[in-house]
């Protein structure tokens, strides 16, 4: 098969197309034509590498996979050829008490398809079948392949950590990101209100498009000043945070007493300055998360195929392009998600 691959961690110039081994299928898997696999930040983390990440090279990234069903096991009775579905990235044991009770996230052998293990830049990819879904009928391959990693981890953030409830109001951060986008309409879903950045015009026109209520142009502005004009200094009750150093302690100041901030990530660095008497004193809660259960897809799926929920996707490339798309990621040149398609067969 057809894949693209890297044999040492660096830039996008270590991704390379190149003829692949077609993976095994095990009794209770599925093997997956991808028709197409959306991208992420955790793509450009892995490729270019950190320490104690230990990896089988040359690796195939990808986490986000829409395809059709080409094979299945010999203890697959309910997945027949043909079968449109959507991929849940992450891989866990499906038998310890934190799998059995829907938390399957923190199973302590928790994996990511695409990091931990080789992904979906590729034509072919064998999965377990609990990591199958149906992909909604309403949308293309490369639509449904913005849904999985973006979204279960935006509704996780937003509905079990931070508990976002009616009437509160929200800062997302970043909003032209597959996270942030899927963020904007979560919060709204929730009753919530929404203050949303982005670094251009463009992109704020398109986070309103989604539901923002007001927008923030961070390249521009000082977002915690806006925040507080906006909300007459009231702050917000929540702040949903990816960026990491470069706006962490700005967030932090953008919370009342006893607000929540939640994070994912750190695209612009990991050690950030927190002062633990502010911390103490407003009662303000930190929230980490990552991912989510694989129950919780089904209800976005749900969401989607109900109209209430909209992947966003900005434009999709070839599977050859995957530098390009790297490049478009890293540059931030793109609101939503991109997507690669494997050659068709």
């Amino acid at each position: 098969m057809k894949a693209v691959v890297f044999h040492q961690h660096g830039d996008e110039r270590a991704l390379q197309l190149t003829e692949f081994p077609e993976p095994s299928v095990g009794a209770r898997d599925v093997l997956v034509r991808v028709k197409a696999v959306a991208l992420n930040h955790l793509d450009l983390w892995v490729r270019q590498g950190w320490p104690g990440l230990k990896l089988e090279l040359p690796h195939i990234l990808g986490s986000d996979i829409a395809g059709i069903v080409a094979r299945v096991g010999t203890e697959v009775t309910d997945l027949a050829p043909g079968t449109e579905v959507l991929v849940n990235p992450g891989l866990s044991c499906g038998a310890c008490a934190r799998c059995l009770s829907g938390e399957d996230n923190l199973c302590r052998s928790y994996r990511l398809i695409g990091e931990h293990v080789r992904g979906g830049y590729a034509e072919f990819i064998s999965v377990p079948r609990q990591n199958i879904l149906p992909k909604p009928s309403r949308l293309t391959f490369a639509e449904a392949a913005c849904l999985p990693l973006t979204f279960l981890t935006a509704w996780t953030m937003l509905v079990h950590r931070a508990e976002v409830k009616p009437g509160e109001t929200v800062l997302v951060h970043a909003a032209g990101s597959g996270v942030g986008s899927a963020a904007v309409q979560i919060c709204k879903l929730l009753g919530a209100k929404v203050i949303a950045t982005a670094s251009t015009q463009e992109k704020l026109k398109q986070a309103q498009a989604l539901g923002a209520d007001h927008v923030i142009n961070y390249s521009e502005k000082d977002f915690l000043d806006e925040v507080k004009r906006i909300t007459e200094r009231r702050l917000v009750d929540v702040v949903f945070e990816h960026v990491g150093a470069s706006t962490f302690e700005k967030s932090v100041a953008c919370l009342p007493y006893g607000g929540r901030l939640v994070t994912c990530g750190a695209t612009a660095g990991h050690e950030v300055k927190l002062d633990l008497r502010v911390l103490f004193y407003k009662r303000i809660s930190l929230l980490g998360s990552t991912m989510g259960s694989k129950g919780d897809l089904f209800r976005i799926l749900q969401l989607v195929e109900e109209g209430r929920l909209k992947p966003v996707l900005d434009r999709t490339l070839p599977l050859a392009d995957a530098p390009l798309a790297h490049e478009l990621l890293k540059n931030r040149a793109h609101f939503g998600n991109l997507v690669l398609l494997p050659p068709s067969p």
